[in-house]
């Protein structure tokens, strides 16, 4: 069923009784050409685009749990493409001007809103390397303005300009960057791939990877054996474990990141802000709470909770930005788990056993990426080679010493 005005008239008019399902609830079949491990927005947009642009639609997309129950549901909901390295900035600006026509594409609404992204930068030497980001990204035809003091001032009168440690000299602005529904997102690829005839089968845990002469021939799950051609990961928090039932150990640390968000109050954020002198970010949701969210916790967890320290310095952070934010009730927090790559950046390759590929080390990146990452993943996934965009992305990058470490913090997953 399409979504469309008439459609909506149609139902009301009905009581609302005809509305089918957006999706099938498949049971697995015995052999696909590409099962991709994974139901969150990562693995049901490869699943879309390999269907959609490869025709290759004899597909599974198998999940634990339901669809988007990981990190997917479990995020900030901020896009943008504002980055700094030439092995990121054309994939990140893909992955944007995907985020661009991805209602219209998937015919859902998955409420995407370019409300624009400002860094604030609280010294000269962050200014400078604010306008050398800024500059990259123009070179590379990405949106990128250097706002002063008195123009941020214009756009959030509301800051804390005078913070005696931490005083507001200006920002980096892209007006193309905002946020998506994190729960739609998933939905609308979900239902788009369905369409496809790909098979998205819920409440279906992966318990081994079956190879046979060397090569990987297919998963064991919870409700029996699924045979494959080509088995795809894209399990974030969850990518070591999966790649271990294979004997890889990969370059990968999972850490929980916290997201937070306060009561609903009167539309007072119209973009989403950070934090230059610490790690705090924040914008407001389509029903009135503020999202808001900083570091990792810094130690390897698989547990969706974090703890009170980080609870603390996000708090700091977002006093320290907008003291107003101190009336507000906190609603509620949550841990999503996130798989931190050696260098801060993702890899979307081929591993060392044949019949298996990998999209993981998402870090901090991972619901911005979705398009593009699916994209990239289903063009490996139909042709075995990468995308044009994310041919830095290999894993043996950390080998041949090509890292692409955006933030200069070197080999340390915990500080990315």
């Amino acid at each position: 069923m399409g979504y469309s005005a008439f459609s909506l008239l149609k139902n009301a008019l009905t009581g609302h009784r005809h509305w089918r399902p957006a999706w099938r609830d498949a049971a697995p079949q015995a052999q696909y050409d590409v099962v991709i491990v994974g139901g969150g927005g990562h693995g049901l947009a490869t699943a879309y685009y390999l269907a959609r642009v490869y025709g290759v639609r004899r597909v599974a997309v198998v999940e634990k749990g339901w669809i988007g129950s990981g990190y997917a549901g479990r995020n900030t909901t901020i896009i943008r493409s504002n980055y700094l390295l030439p092995g990121n900035i054309p994939f990140y600006e893909l992955s944007m001007q995907l985020w661009e026509g991805l209602e219209q594409e998937l015919n859902y609404n998955a409420m995407v809103s370019q409300r624009g992204v400002l860094n604030l930068y609280h010294s000269d030497a962050q200014r400078d390397a604010y306008a050398r980001r800024g500059n990259a990204m123009r070179l590379h035809g990405v949106d990128a303005e250097l706002l002063d003091r008195a123009a941020v001032k214009r756009m959030l009168p509301y800051l804390d300009f005078d913070n005696a440690r931490f005083p507001i000299q200006g920002g980096l602005l892209q007006r193309r960057g905002g946020t998506a529904r994190h729960d739609a997102v998933v939905w609308g690829y979900a239902r788009a791939a369905d369409r496809l005839g790909v098979d998205i089968i819920q409440n279906c845990e992966v318990t081994g990877i079956r190879s046979e002469q060397g090569r990987v021939v297919g998963i064991e799950t919870t409700r029996g054996f699924i045979g494959a051609a080509k088995v795809g990961l894209a399990v974030a928090g969850n990518s070591s474990r999966l790649a271990a039932m294979a004997g890889l150990r990969l370059p990968i640390e999972s850490h929980v990141l916290q997201a937070f968000v306060s009561e609903g109050v009167k539309p007072l954020i119209d973009t989403v802000v950070t934090f230059g002198a610490g790690h705090f970010y924040i914008s407001q949701s389509d029903k009135g709470g503020l999202v808001f969210g900083g570091d990792i916790d810094g130690y390897n967890s698989y547990a969706q909770r974090g703890n009170l320290p980080v609870i603390e310095d996000v708090c700091e952070g977002g006093m320290a930005l907008m003291p107003m934010i101190g009336r507000l009730r906190l609603l509620r927090h949550w841990g999503g788990i996130m798989d931190m790559s050696m260098d801060g950046s993702p890899i979307i390759d081929r591993a060392p056993v044949d019949g298996l590929y990998l999209n993981a080390g998402w870090c901090y990146g991972g619901f911005k990426a979705t398009p593009g990452s699916g994209l990239s993943f289903a063009h490996l996934l139909a042709t075995d080679t990468p995308h044009e965009t994310a041919t830095a992305f290999r894993l043996d990058r950390f080998g041949r010493g090509a890292v692409i470490d955006e933030k200069g913090q070197g080999a340390h997953p915990n500080l990315h």
